[in-house]
């Protein structure tokens, strides 16, 4: 299951460190070129709605091994892609593909555990996803320069194949009331996690896209600067690593406070400097926030519909999505100047959220206990 999971990240961010060369080779602009970025996270994100909905509906392993096989055969596609046109459409759907796999991982984990167990699984998954992550941002570049850009998309087919073929033998959990109790995705408890969700997404993906820019403004190579924003991946696992010792002592409350607040002070250093070490410092800080923040957000998106766990997920995962894109998207004119106020609009966001997200799953908690 972890290594779906790597598989999902790894194909989902191995894209973009290609850009300059895809473009080079297939004789497209860098603007054109990003549109295989842009076009593969879009059905993305669009698909995932209806994934949760299928797997609601059909059984998590049917609509995973679904997922496989067309991320399989996109990848292969892609592979033998006669132009960039053909390349363009093939990646799109690929993300379709692709989009419903780390959703259904999640999804599996709330069927299967319960509890602390639960959190540390999802920490364990948020592991494997952050390594995927860090390996195509470090890995896909180089292997594109020295052998082919269609190695990568090989890799990816060739993980889904042993994935498909590893699953022969897996068995989950019944889920039962599942097919009954799809419209509880959409009763208040679960939009609020959305409302979050969007929120989160907004703060914590969508603002640590400008690290890197931010640095090369300042006249940092854009190799030394992407290597400074891998660093949110050894954040994502330093802190993943912390939050499985601590969780069950703690509980989901406190671990939704310490992200909260590694995320306020990741910000605030940003706002004061965006210099290589304050950047540096920030970016570990987003990753670890997201090992305690994300997960446990997420987690609470497995609890909140059990009996529409899966559309529920789906559901928050796409709301993460659409926060990201929209934050990158509304403060993109605010950063000519310099990033510097944006980083401080960020701080005072995160303090919403925190209050937000802490003081609704107090409420939450209690009445479920009641």
């Amino acid at each position: 299951m972890r290594a779906i999971g790597f598989l999902s990240f790894y194909d989902r961010f191995a894209t973009a460190p290609m850009l300059v060369l895809l473009a080079e080779e297939e004789g497209v602009s860098l603007d054109g070129a990003v549109q295989l970025v842009t076009s593969y996270v879009l059905l993305y994100a669009l698909g995932q709605p209806v994934w949760g909905l299928l797997a609601d509906r059909l059984g998590r392993l049917r609509v995973l091994r679904l997922a496989l096989v067309g991320t399989l055969l996109g990848s292969a596609a892609s592979v033998a892609a006669p132009g960039f046109a053909a390349l363009l459409v093939i990646r799109a759907i690929t993300g379709l593909f692709v989009g419903s796999l780390f959703p259904s991982m999640l999804t599996i984990v709330g069927d299967s555990y319960t509890g602390a167990a639960r959190a540390r699984e999802i920490s364990g998954l948020q592991t494997f996803t952050a390594l995927g992550t860090t390996a195509a941002t470090l890995a896909a570049g180089g292997l594109a320069a020295w052998l082919d850009w269609r190695v990568v998309f090989a890799l990816t087919a060739a993980g889904a194949a042993l994935s498909l073929v590893l699953l022969r033998r897996v068995r989950l959990p019944v889920v039962k009331g599942a097919r009954r109790e799809v419209r509880s995705a959409f009763a208040a408890w679960p939009v609020w996690t959305y409302v979050l969700g969007l929120l989160e997404g907004a703060i914590l993906l969508g603002i640590l896209t400008y690290i890197v820019p931010a640095l090369e403004r300042d006249g940092l190579s854009a190799a030394l600067a992407g290597a400074v924003g891998a660093t949110y991946g050894a954040g994502i696992i330093g802190g993943a690593y912390l939050a499985r010792q601590v969780v069950a002592r703690i509980g989901r409350t406190v671990m939704i406070a310490i992200g909260s607040s590694t995320l306020f002070v990741a910000f605030l250093l940003a706002s004061l400097s965006q210099g290589v070490t304050a950047l540096t410092a920030t970016s570990v800080l987003i990753g670890t926030s997201n090992a305690f923040l994300h997960s446990s957000l997420q987690g609470w998106a497995t609890d909140v519909a059990p009996g529409a766990r899966a559309t529920t997920v789906s559901l928050f995962v796409a709301s993460v999505f659409l926060g990201s894109s929209a934050a990158t998207g509304l403060t993109a004119g605010l950063t000519r100047n310099g990033y510097g106020s944006v980083f401080t609009a960020t701080c005072v966001a995160t303090v919403v959220l925190a209050v937000l997200a802490v003081g609704s799953h107090v409420l939450w908690s209690r009445r479920r206990t009641d």
